[in-house]
């Protein structure tokens, strides 16, 4: 098989690199790739080749490399798991895939999880390799590092980058029977594919992921597997995972090693890729998507009914259409849906939590120079769509937050912070609200 054309999609400012074989196969396959990957290098490996090769014997196989990493933009900061969900869905559109089975390998995994949540309509299925939900461990979570031995790791990778340490064990998860030869191979793609300093950011990241949430929301048919000795994580681990996915299969294969096949290790691939290609042309068509994950935001604006009668009812009126416009205008920029105004009030939803922040942020800065003041809420979670509206409980949630939400203030849900690791964006300590219909929640003020 020769190396075709590597190609770029345009994610909002952002080029991501992508390559496409097995044109001409009767189903797509994308494949979101673990913590580094460079998809000329890739060529280069004959362990790599093999994937490619046999993946694409079924299958019009889309690869990518993640923002910052391999051939797509070296942007300054470690992408979010939002910005790289939505980077499928820019390589999808690039490549004219409308659905595809998404393959999300070790940390790739989480990507694939959010993208099939918030796009079950363009998801044909899920297949999950060597991933748990969350990389540390947490007082109802039992499995990983700690933060603080997490924190350790990451800042010696400052030093040590490329570490035989993180390719043999707790970062590529190789096996520590690996050859020199192999580990060298690993270590000289993995220094083409990312600086000391991006990878560094990209593990601070992934330390503070937890999509614990968002699996129960997963509507697509859905495999989990992954190797019984994997070095980089834990069996109990990956079943925690494949059971908050509901009807998802979970298979587990011998090995000690984090790779699909290592012959390295005398282990041969075929099996997973045969269980993968079972799993993919089986598969249905795409759901229709009535109920997907979705960022949901309330605001409104405060003492409005005070502020109209100090202003009068066309002076109000005016200053009331200016509101509007500029809202409209910041919910284009960050990609936000409205969903329904009433009064001085919208609701809207956005591809992810980190971007609806944001978009408060500028709503509310835009206010003040009005000499208006709004209040927020944002939450993600599973909605129902119901022709341009949206239905379900988590409406309910996020409406509930607002109306804690004092003057100027953005009040989250625990799910938003989780999901918003890398962004920037930081969070007071969680509070816990006893929301009417639902009950006590944690909720969190966005500090500026």
């Amino acid at each position: 098989m020769e190396m075709p054309p590597i190609r770029y999609a345009r994610s909002g400012q952002v080029n991501i690199a992508y390559q496409i074989t097995g044109e001409g196969a009767p189903l797509d396959l994308v494949l979101a790739p673990g913590t580094l990957s460079h998809l000329a290098f890739s060529w280069n490996e004959p362990r790599l080749l093999q994937s490619i090769e046999r993946l694409s014997q079924f299958a019009r196989l889309i690869r990518f490399d993640k923002r910052g990493t391999g051939m797509s933009d070296r942007v300054t900061d470690a992408a979010t798991l939002e910005e790289r969900a939505d980077d499928i869905r820019a390589v999808m559109d690039a490549a004219g895939s409308a659905s595809a089975v998404i393959l999300g390998v070790s940390e790739g995994g989480s990507m694939a999880c959010v993208f099939a949540a918030m796009h079950p309509a363009r998801t044909r299925a899920l297949i999950v390799w060597g991933c748990q939900a969350r990389p540390t461990r947490a007082a109802d979570y039992p499995w990983g590092v700690t933060q603080a031995e997490e924190e350790a790791r990451v800042a010696a990778l400052a030093d040590q980058w490329p570490s035989r340490e993180y390719v043999r064990g707790w970062g590529a998860g190789v096996g520590q029977e690996a050859d020199d030869s192999v580990v060298d191979a690993i270590l000289h793609r993995m220094q083409m594919a990312a600086s000391p300093g991006a990878v560094v950011a990209l593990e601070r990241m992934n330390r503070d992921l937890d999509i614990r949430d968002v699996l129960p929301t997963i509507r697509v048919p859905t495999l989990v597997m992954a190797r019984e000795g994997d070095p980089s994580l834990e069996p109990e681990a990956v079943r925690d995972l494949a059971g908050r996915i509901p009807g998802a299969r979970l298979r587990f294969f011998p090995g000690k090693t984090h790779y699909m096949g290592a012959p390295w290790l005398g282990i041969d691939p075929e099996p997973v890729y045969a269980a993968i290609e079972e799993f993919a042309t089986g598969s249905s068509p795409a759901p229709t998507g009535e109920r997907f994950l979705t960022t949901i935001a309330f605001f409104d604006i405060v003492a409005s009914t005070l502020r109209a009668t100090e202003l009068g009812d066309r002076a109000w009126k005016d200053l009331l259409d200016r509101h509007y416009r500029v809202t409209r205008e910041l919910l284009a920029e960050h990609r936000g849906t409205e969903i329904d105004s009433a009064g001085d009030g919208i609701l809207a939803t956005f591809e992810g939590p980190a971007r609806a922040i944001q978009c408060m942020q500028g709503i509310a800065r835009a206010d003040a120079e009005l000499g208006l003041r709004i209040r927020a809420g944002v939450h993600v979670g599973e909605v129902e769509r119901s022709g341009n509206a949206i239905r379900g409980i988590n409406v309910v949630y996020g409406a509930r937050i607002m109306s804690f939400a004092s003057a100027g203030q953005v009040l989250v849900s625990s799910t938003v912070r989780d999901l918003c690791a890398g962004s920037g964006i930081h969070f007071g300590d969680p509070e816990m609200r006893e929301l009417k219909g639902i009950g006590p929640r944690q909720v969190l003020a966005v500090v500026d």
